[in-house]
This record gives C-alpha cells, sequence and structure tokens, in this order.
C-alpha cells in the first residue's frame, strides 16, 4: 500500500463514485484494501437497490469479507470519497476495518469528524484509525456537480 499511496487508491474510490454519478446516485465511491490490493470497489446503489444500507461503504465491506471468507476485514484500509454517515462508520467499527481514508468532510453526517467521532470512541471495543482530506477537493466538487445538476 505504501509504495502506491492514499491519492492512488483514493482515485480509485473516486472512479466509483464518477460511476455512481453516471447512474443517477449520489456520487460515493469507497474501496477496500488489503495487504496494498484493491480487494472491493463499490458505489452508492440506493436508488437502484431501493434500499437505505445500499451505501459504498456497506456494500464495498460486504465485498470484501466475501473475498476475504469472513466479517473480521483486520489489516484492511477503506478509502471513500465522503466522510462515513453514522451507519457506514458502525459497519466499520463492526467489520474491525484498520483504517479509513476519505475526500470530503460530511458536515450534517458525518460520524468520523464532523458531526460525531464514533471511529475513535473508546466505549467500543474497536478503534479505527482515520486520515481525513485525501483529495479532498476533487470528492467535494462531485458531490457539488451532483447536487448543482438537481437544482
Amino acid at each position: 500500500m505504501a509504495a502506491l499511496g492514499h491519492e492512488w487508491f483514493m482515485r480509485q474510490a473516486l472512479e466509483e463514485a464518477e460511476e455512481a454519478l453516471r447512474e443517477g446516485e449520489i456520487p460515493i465511491g469507497a474501496v477496500v484494501v488489503h495487504h496494498g490490493e484493491v480487494i472491493a470497489r463499490a458505489h452508492n446503489r440506493r436508488e437502484q437497490a431501493r434500499d437505505a444500507t445500499a451505501h459504498a461503504e456497506v456494500l464495498a465491506i460486504r465485498l470484501a469479507g466475501e473475498r476475504l471468507g469472513g466479517w473480521r476485514l483486520n489489516g484492511a484500509v477503506m478509502y471513500v470519497t465522503v466522510e462515513p454517515c453514522p451507519m457506514c462508520a458502525g459497519a466499520l467499527l463492526q467489520a474491525r476495518v484498520e483504517r479509513v481514508v476519505y475526500g470530503a468532510r460530511e458536515p450534517k453526517t458525518g460520524a468520523v469528524i464532523s458531526a460525531v467521532e464514533l471511529l475513535q470512541d473508546p466505549r467500543f471495543n474497536h478503534r479505527v484509525e482515520v486520515v481525513p482530506g485525501v483529495l479532498e477537493v476533487s470528492c467535494r466538487e462531485l458531490l457539488q456537480r451532483f447536487f448543482a445538476e438537481r437544482r
């Protein structure tokens, strides 16, 4: 992972977010990296799936678990274009993801730093290391473009 770096993996997540945009979904993309390899990639599919839980992070966690053959994603890193919401932050904790790297902050519903800080809460039995702001401008602009087109 260190050889490629956070920006390279975030660009992979941005590709997923662009796919979501093309599909009319809120453009959020996620990839799960394990031992330097992308093992899962997903984007928001709530509208298509008619499923409130079909967030990019949850879908990527499910795929990564299938790939690794279990629900524990020890040593995995999640790259996601937008700060995870409470549901997704909870899924990251439950899956035992080691680190989350995200692009744009989500001031209203962000559960990593912005609205609440779930991933470092000492009341939980697991903590997730956080790296915020990777390719933040690109991630934020993609969201802004989506919402501008709907006004």
